[in-house]
């Protein structure tokens, strides 16, 4: 007999409705005392079981399951005594067994009901049977033999009675049956609409975008984590504020943008605003709203989707100038080899009239100047070709302490270098073996060493190469940068740096910079530059390493090559 779990009022209401049914029938029928006393004791009983169980109900569904089917059979017994007491079979109190199931009905699904049912049954039969016996035949049992050949007027209310507790067990088992299946798919249904609703709720707090919403006033609803991000505020604190309240003072287009899909019902399925965030840097927002209406078509609120573009623009900027140099790098080939031959020949030329003129004055002068300008375009022809013909990459593992130790070499040596320049190298123990090409890598590195000395100009000042690995969590590649002391750039500066041609030095090529990142893209390295916190320009580089260390040596390797 399976139970169903029932609220724990029901033991009480069962034991209330029960006491006034018997109350109201000793009143009327005035039973015997005898009656009484399994009464009260059935009363009693109850209200301690009923205290039990409901205390305990929810720890102990087993507890209150037994606790009820003693109750209800209980109570089966005490109506069949009733029932006897009160006439038998013409006994007014029959109908208290239909009740009885009804109750079980409540309780149980079609088996319980049944069961209930079949006690009621055997418990009317054998008050029937016993009913029977006449008084001078007390130690007689009858037999069913005995009740059939009664009169119609005995055997038909009898069978009728029992026929009727079976069709009332059926017909509210078979209800109660369908009201637990419905029960439980509602249960599911609920459960499943909580599951999904923390599940969305879940999913957009969570969102990489930032999402908002607000109502038909324009009071914000709804703030998800990546807006609070971007945006800069709380949720807690702008949660049912005007929007453009909120955003007045930092970004008042956005605000704008809301209220268009408010007030005019106006979407923007894409459109690019730019904001200010709680440091007072500006930044590029792409965004798109949807307008929300109810079924009559008022508005209900709007829906923003938003997203930083800060990323996404310098990635952009750096495929424009990725393809801008290798437009200028095919072209740079082909012009190089066109002017390269002749201007060889002219020099070529004013040399040997100059050795057999030997002209004065003026005109040694000019051809002094037409020699010298000669050798300043075959320079430049010479970057131009190193920046068109960078080789596929031979990549290797190679000690970096060493090959900086050799650039630094070089510098010295430079005429952009001079002893008021303090070059130093920072680099971690063990010292990581780097893997890429080293005649590419040594270009690169030299080009940003003399170009910041030549930042520093005539002033005191220092470059430094500094080896950091990388930040837990993030890739395997190790940042080297290289920084110097001079009056470092800005962002227009910054942004144009790597093109071709552009220098902000007297009489620069403008393709130093450029040769530094076309090798850069050949060996797939990114970089990057900036200002250092402390002054100056800084350029990064992400190396890749081995797992194989080279030395603990780090302090005589970076004092070997440091001057002071």
């Amino acid at each position: 007999m399976r139970s169903k779990r029932f609220p724990r009022w029901y033991l009480p209401l069962r034991l209330i409705s029960f006491g006034l049914l018997t109350l109201a029938s000793l009143l009327w029928l005035r039973l015997p005392v005898t009656v009484l006393v399994p009464l009260i004791a059935y009363a009693l009983a109850t209200l301690a079981l009923a205290t039990v169980t409901t205390t305990r109900a929810q720890r102990s569904h087993r507890l209150t399951s037994i606790a009820l089917t003693a109750q209800l059979l209980t109570e089966v017994i005490l109506i069949a005594a009733m029932v006897a007491y009160s006439g038998g079979v013409q006994s007014p109190l029959t109908p208290l067994f239909v009740l009885s199931i009804l109750s079980a009905a409540l309780a149980y699904r079609m088996a319980g009901t049944l069961g209930i049912a079949s006690a009621a049954s055997a418990a009317y039969a054998v008050v029937v049977w016993f009913g029977l016996m006449s008084p001078d035949q007390q130690s007689v049992m009858p037999s069913w033999r005995g009740v059939l050949a009664s009169e119609d007027q005995l055997f038909y209310p009898v069978f009728l009675q029992m026929l009727l507790m079976y069709l009332v067990a059926f017909v509210a088992g078979y209800f109660a049956e369908r009201l637990w299946h419905q029960d439980q798919r509602l249960l599911d249904t609920s459960r499943a609409l909580h599951r999904a609703r923390l599940e969305t709720d879940d999913i957009l707090r969570h969102l990489t975008s930032g999402l908002l919403s607000v109502d038909a006033e324009g009071k914000l609803i709804f703030f998800n984590k990546s807006a609070e991000r971007i945006l800069g505020y709380s949720e807690e604190i702008v949660r049912g504020r005007h929007c453009e309240e909120v955003f007045h003072d930092r970004m008042p287009e956005f605000a704008e943008v809301l209220m268009d899909g408010v007030a005019g019902r106006l979407e923007h399925p894409r459109r690019e605003i730019e904001i200010t965030d709680s440091t007072g840097v500006a930044l590029p927002v792409g965004l798109s709203t949807s307008v929300l209406t109810e079924s009559d078509g008022t508005v209900r609120g709007v829906i923003s989707i938003f997203s930083d573009l800060t990323e996404a623009k310098e990635l952009e900027a750096k495929v424009r100038v990725a393809d801008r140099l290798a437009a200028v790098g095919e072209l740079s080939a082909s012009i190089a080899h066109e002017i390269r031959n002749p201007l060889a020949a002219i020099s070529g030329s004013v040399e040997v009239l100059q050795g057999e003129l030997l002209p004065t004055g003026e005109n040694a002068r000019l051809m002094s100047l037409i020699v010298k300008e000669s050798d300043r375009l075959t320079d430049i022809l010479n970057q131009f070709l190193t920046y068109a013909r960078i080789d596929q990459p031979q990549i290797s593992p190679l000690a970096i302490d060493d090959l900086i130790g050799e650039l630094f070499e070089l510098v010295r040596h430079h005429d952009h270098y001079h002893p008021a320049i303090a070059l130093q190298m920072h680099l971690p123990a063990p010292i990581p073996t780097i893997v890429s090409d080293e005649t590419l890598l040594r270009q690169l590195l030299l080009n940003l060493l003399l170009n910041a000395c030549e930042a520093i100009g005539r002033e005191a000042g220092t470059v430094s190469v500094r080896l950091l690995p990388p930040a837990e969590g993030s890739s395997d590649r190790w940042r080297l940068e290289i920084v110097d002391t001079g009056p470092g750039m800005d962002d227009k500066i910054r942004q144009q740096l790597f093109q071709p041609f552009f220098s902000t030095k007297r009489g620069g090529t403008g393709l130093g910079l450029a040769i530094v990142h076309r090798i850069a893209t050949s060996l797939q390295l990114a970089i990057d530059v900036d200002n250092h916190p402390d002054g100056g320009a800084r350029f990064t580089l992400d190396l890749a390493v081995t797992s194989d260390p080279i030395g603990d040596e780090t302090k005589e390797s970076a004092e070997r090559y440091a001057i002071a």
